[in-house]
C-alpha cells in the first residue's frame, strides 16, 4: 500500500494524516544525555560506583568518556531521529575548563556554555536536572537530611540549578523544565516519616525562592515509590510530590515518570486526572519491568496509551512536557537512544491518527460495542505507511535503514574507546 492510499483510508475515518504529521513535527521532546555514558557525568571520579538509587547494568563497549565523545554520539543520534529535539542535562554534566572545577553547590551558568553552544548550533532547546546522587555529600540523604550542613549544600545546589535553568532558557529561546528528584529514603522501616518530609518541603521552598521567570523555567518535583537502598520509605512519594505542586501554582508543576509507580498503576490514566486540575504537567517516559528499571522505550501498549491520552487531552499544545528517561549499558548506547526516541515518535503519531472524535461520540452515546470494534480495527490501520512518509519528510532513515549506520559508527568510533 502507498502513502496516498493510507491517507485515503484514514480520511474515510475522519482522520487527516497530513495534519497529524505536521502536528508531530512541532512537538518538542527531550533527549536525555545520560544514556550515552551510563549516568556518569563529568564532575566526579568516573571509576566510582553510582549511588542514590541509580544503577546501570551491562558493560557494552563504547561508553562516552568525555564531553566531546558524548556530543559526537548525540550528533550520530540526531542524524537518525525525526521530530523536534530538546536536550536534557543533569548538573553532573557540567563542562569545566582546566583549573575551573566547581562542586555542585557552586556551579554557574558558564559551566554549561559548551552545551549552549552545542544546542544553538543544532537549533535545540534544553531542559535541566539538579543531580542529587553519586556525590560524597549524600549522607545518604540530601534535601531531607537532618544534618544542616548536608542540607545546606544541596539547597545551594538546587538554587544554582535554578540560575542555570534560567540561563539555558534565555540563551536558547525555549522554556527549560527543571526537574527536582532525589533518592532520599530509608532501607528499612523508619522511626519518623514526617520529619524528613517537612525538611524536604522546606528545602524545596528555599530552592524555589531563587528568582526565576516561570514563563521560561518550569520547576518540577518528581516522585518515586522506592529505589535501591530505600526499599521501605521514599521521602518524595507520589502524594508528597503531587501535593507540593498543587500547593505551589505558578512556581512548580508535577512530573510523572511512568516507572515510578506501583506495577498495577498506569500513568496513562493519571494524565487526564492531573490535566483536569493543572495547566501544565511533565512526563518522563521510560519502560519499567516490574519496577523502575529504565529499559529502552518500546512501541508497546502503555507507551501508546500514554501518547493517546496526551493527544486526547490537548497536551501537545504545550500542556504536557515530554522527556525520555532510560539508560541501558547492555546494548549499543546510540542504538538505545534511537530506538526509544523513534518508538515514542511512533506512539505520538499513532495517537494523532486515531479517530478520537468518533471514539468520544460512541462513548458518550453508550455504544461500547462500536467503540471496542473501532479501537480494535484501528490497530491494523495502515499506520506504517504514514510513519514511513513522516520519516521521509523529516529526511531521516526508514525503519530497517538506520541500524547499519550505527553498526558502522560502532566499528569506526565506539569500538576504539578503551
Amino acid at each position: 500500500m502507498s502513502y496516498s492510499e493510507a491517507k485515503e483510508k484514514y480520511a474515510a475515518l475522519g482522520v487527516d494524516a497530513e495534519a497529524a504529521m505536521e502536528k508531530l513535527a512541532c512537538v518538542p521532546v527531550s533527549l536525555h544525555c545520560w544514556q550515552g555514558d551510563d549516568v556518569r557525568g563529568f564532575d566526579t571520579d568516573p571509576t566510582k560506583p553510582l549511588t542514590g538509587g541509580i544503577q546501570t547494568t551491562g558493560n557494552y563497549p563504547g561508553r562516552a568518556r568525555t564531553p566531546e565523545e558524548l556530543m559526537a554520539d548525540l550528533d550520530q543520534v540526531l542524524k537518525l531521529i525525526p521530530g523536534k529535539v530538546k536536550m536534557n542535562l543533569h548538573a553532573s554534566y557540567a563542562i569545566f575548563e582546566p583549573g575551573d572545577w566547581a562542586d555542585r553547590d557552586k556551579l554557574e551558568p558558564r559551566h554549561f556554555k559548551k552545551w549552549v553552544d552545542f544546542c544553538k548550533a543544532r537549533g535545540l532547546g534544553c531542559d535541566f536536572n539538579p543531580t542529587f546522587f553519586s556525590h560524597p555529600k549524600c549522607d545518604p540523604l540530601t534535601l531531607a537530611s537532618p544534618n544542616e550542613d548536608t542540607r545546606r549544600f544541596w539547597i545551594d545546589h538546587g538554587k544554582a540549578s535554578v540560575r542555570i535553568s534560567q540561563y539555558l532558557a534565555e540563551e536558547l529561546g525555549q522554556e527549560c523544565v527543571m526537574n527536582i528528584w532525589t533518592g532520599d529514603g530509608f532501607k528499612d522501616v523508619p522511626g519518623d516519616r514526617m520529619g524528613p518530609r517537612v525538611r524536604y518541603r522546606e528545602a524545596i521552598d528555599e530552592i524555589l525562592s531563587e528568582p526565576f521567570d516561570f514563563n521560561k523555567v518550569k520547576p518540577c518535583v518528581e516522585s518515586k515509590v522506592f529505589g535501591i537502598g530505600v526499599e521501605a520509605y521514599t521521602v518524595g512519594s507520589a502524594e508528597f510530590a503531587l501535593s507540593y505542586a498543587a500547593a505551589n501554582p505558578g512556581r512548580c508543576i508535577p512530573l510523572m515518570d511512568n516507572g515510578h509507580y506501583h506495577p498495577t498503576e498506569v500513568v496513562s490514566d493519571k494524565i487526564p486526572a492531573l490535566l483536569a486540575f493543572f495547566p501544565e504537567i511533565a512526563l518522563h517516559v521510560t519502560r519499567p519491568i516490574r519496577w523502575d528499571s529504565d529499559h529502552v522505550v518500546l512501541f508497546d501498549d502503555e507507551t501508546k496509551e500514554i501518547c493517546r491520552e496526551i493527544v486526547r487531552c490537548g497536551g501537545l499544545d504545550g500542556r504536557v512536557k515530554i522527556a525520555l528517561d532510560y539508560f541501558d549499558a547492555s546494548i549499543n548506547r546510540v542504538s538505545a537512544w534511537v530506538t526509544g526516541w523513534r518508538n515514542l515518535q511512533k506512539a505520538l503519531l499513532f495517537a494523532l491518527l486515531q479517530p478520537m472524535d468518533t471514539e468520544k461520540r460512541l462513548q458518550d452515546e453508550g455504544d461500547w460495542t462500536g467503540l471496542m470494534v473501532l479501537q480494535e480495527d484501528m490497530k491494523t490501520a495502515p499506520f506504517g505507511e504514514v510513519w514511513d512518509e513522516y520519516c521521509r519528510r523529516q529526511n531521516k532513515p526508514l525503519d530497517g535503514q538506520w541500524l547499519p549506520e550505527i553498526k558502522k559508527y560502532e566499528a569506526d568510533v565506539l569500538s576504539k574507546r578503551a
